[in-house]
C-alpha cells in the first residue's frame, strides 16, 4: 500500500515537471510580416523586470553617488590625484556598473570592459616609463579604491595583472624584459597572471614544490599552481619555481601557447565570480634563459613585490565598503515601510553610522600606509597590519549592509550580496588575516610564530 502511494506521488511530480517543460514550437507573425519561432510554458512566466518587481529602490546598474567620503579625504590629495579619482569613478559608474551583475551571475569574464579599463591608463601603477602611468602610490591606491567600489572582481583582475605581474617584471626583471613586456601589458594589449600558490602550499608559499631544472639554452618547469587569477586567458604568466641546483626560488616568464603549459578554470566559486581563477599544470615547459627573471634568487625577493602589492590589496576593502555604504544610504531613503523611509529608523541609522566610521578609519590607515611607503619607512609589518585590519573591518561593514537591505540584501542586483561574497577571498588572499597578523606580530615582538612547535616524544 505504502509503495503504491509513493509511486503515485512520484508519477504526479513527474507530470508536473513535464508541464513545466517548453511545449512544441509554434509560429507567430512578427512586426515585419515574417515568421518567428517561440516556445511557451504551460505553467509560469519569465521573471519581472526588477524595476517592475521592486519599484521602491534603484538597483546597482545605476550606481549610487559617492557619499561615503565623510571626513573629506579629497582634501589630502593632490589636484592630479583628485582628477584621477574622478576619472576612474566616472568610467566605472557609467560604463561598467550596468553590466557587472550579469557577468558575475554567469561567472564569466567581461572582455568588453578591457578597452574601457585600458582607457583609464592605470595599468602599471607607479612604474615609470615603458608606457606605464607613473602614478604616485596614493594615486595607484585611489584607482584600486574606485574600481573596487563598483566591482571587486574587476579590481582583482587589475591587481593581478598590474600590482603583481607587471610590478614583478619592473622590480626584478632585466631591462630587455621590461622593454619587451611592460608596454603591451600597460596598454592591455596583453594580459598577465602571477603564479605563486600551489595546491599544497598556500600560506606556506615559500615551501613551493614546482621545479625549475637548468637545460641547454633555458629551463624546464614542472609542477602545478592553483588559484591563479587571469590564468585561463593570460598571454603572459609569471611563474615561481624551485631551482633544482640551488634549492632557491626563481622567477620565470612563460608565454601563452608554450608546450606543456595548461590552465583550466576552477569552477563553483561563490566569490569574485568574474575573476577566472585557474589550475596551471606545467609538464616540461621550456623557458629560454632570456625569460628567467634575473633578480629573483630567493623567496625574499618575491616578498619585495608582495610588500608593495599588499598596499593595493589594503585599499580594495575600502572601495568595496564605500560602494556598499553608498548603496545602503540611497536604499534606506528610497525604501519605505510602516509609512516612512527606512532611513528614519534609529536602529538603521546606528548601523549606517557604524559602517561610515569603519570606512573613515580604513581610509586613514590606507593613506598613512602610502605615506610611509613614499618616505621609505614602510615595513612588511605595516603593510600586513593594514591589509589584515582593513579586510576585517570590511567584512563587518558589508555584513551590516546586508542586514540593512533585508531580503534584497541577498540579491546581486543591489550590489550588497555580491560585495558580501566578494570580500571573503580578499580577507584570505595575499596572506590570510592570521598570517598577516603574524607578520606584524613578528615585527613588534621579534619572535616568529608561524610554525607550531615540534612536539617532543614522550619516553615510554
Amino acid at each position: 500500500m505504502m509503495m503504491a502511494q509513493k509511486d503515485r506521488s512520484w508519477q504526479r511530480i513527474a507530470r508536473i515537471g513535464q508541464q513545466l517543460q517548453p511545449s512544441a514550437e509554434h509560429h507567430t507573425e512578427d512586426t515585419d510580416g515574417g515568421l518567428e519561432t517561440a516556445h511557451t510554458l504551460s505553467i509560469g512566466q519569465p521573471a519581472l523586470n526588477l524595476s517592475l518587481a521592486f519599484p521602491q529602490a534603484t538597483p546597482a546598474s545605476k550606481f549610487p553617488s559617492l557619499v561615503s567620503d565623510y571626513y573629506q579625504f579629497d582634501d589630502l590629495l593632490s589636484p592630479e590625484e583628485q582628477t584621477l579619482r574622478k576619472r576612474v569613478r566616472a568610467v566605472m559608474e557609467k560604463e561598467i556598473a550596468p553590466i557587472m551583475t550579469e557577468y558575475w551571475e554567469r561567472a564569466e569574464f567581461p572582455f568588453e570592459v578591457v578597452p574601457k579599463l585600458a582607457s583609464l591608463h592605470i595599468a602599471g601603477g607607479t612604474i615609470q616609463g615603458y608606457g606605464c602611468p607613473g602614478l604616485s602610490i596614493v594615486g595607484c591606491a585611489l584607482s584600486v579604491l574606485e574600481v573596487a567600489r563598483v566591482d571587486a572582481s574587476c579590481s582583482t583582475f587589475i591587481l593581478v595583472h598590474s600590482s603583481l605581474a607587471m610590478l614583478t617584471i619592473a622590480m626584478l626583471g632585466s631591462e630587455d624584459q621590461k622593454q619587451k613586456y611592460l608596454p603591451k601589458l600597460a596598454s592591455f594589449d596583453a594580459i598577465a597572471c602571477w603564479a605563486l600558490t600551489e595546491p599544497d602550499y598556500g600560506s606556506d608559499a615559500s615551501s613551493l614544490s614546482t621545479t625549475a631544472t637548468k637545460v641547454k639554452g633555458g629551463w624546464l618547469l614542472n609542477g602545478q599552481k592553483r588559484w591563479i587569477g587571469n590564468s585561463t586567458f593570460a598571454d603572459v604568466a609569471v611563474i615561481f619555481a624551485r631551482n633544482t641546483s640551488t634549492n632557491q626560488i626563481n622567477g620565470f616568464i612563460v608565454n601563452k601557447g608554450s608546450l606543456g603549459y595548461c590552465a583550466t578554470k576552477i569552477e563553483n566559486k561563490i566569490s569574485l565570480r568574474i575573476v577566472q581563477n585557474g589550475d596551471i599544470v606545467l609538464r616540461d615547459v621550456f623557458v629560454p634563459d632570456d625569460d628567467r627573471l634575473p633578480e629573483i634568487n630567493s623567496f625574499q625577493d618575491t616578498n619585495k613585490v608582495l610588500a608593495v602589492s599588499r598596499i593595493m590589496v589594503a585599499w580594495q576593502p575600502i572601495g568595496i565598503s564605500m560602494g556598499v555604504y553608498d548603496m545602503c544610504h540611497r536604499y534606506l531613503q528610497e525604501r519605505r515601510q510602516f509609512g516612512a523611509p527606512l532611513a528614519s529608523l534609529q536602529i538603521n541609522q546606528e548601523k549606517l553610522v557604524q559602517m561610515l566610521g569603519n570606512i573613515q578609519a580604513m581610509i586613514l590607515v590606507g593613506w598613512r600606509l602610502c605615506k610611509l611607503y613614499e618616505a621609505g619607512k614602510m615595513t612588511p609589518g605595516h603593510a600586513s597590519l593594514a591589509k589584515a585590519w582593513n579586510t576585517k573591518r570590511a567584512r563587518e561593514t558589508v555584513a551590516l549592509g546586508r542586514e540593512l537591505l533585508g531580503g534584497n540584501g541577498i540579491l546581486v542586483d543591489f550590489l550588497v550580496a555580491k560585495a558580501f561574497c566578494d570580500i571573503e577571498p580578499i580577507y584570505t588572499y595575499e596572506g590570510t588575516y592570521e598570517v598577516n597578523s603574524l607578520v606584524t606580530g613578528r615585527e613588534v615582538t621579534g619572535i616568529a610564530s608561524f610554525k607550531p612547535p615540534l612536539s617532543k616524544k614522550k619516553n615510554l
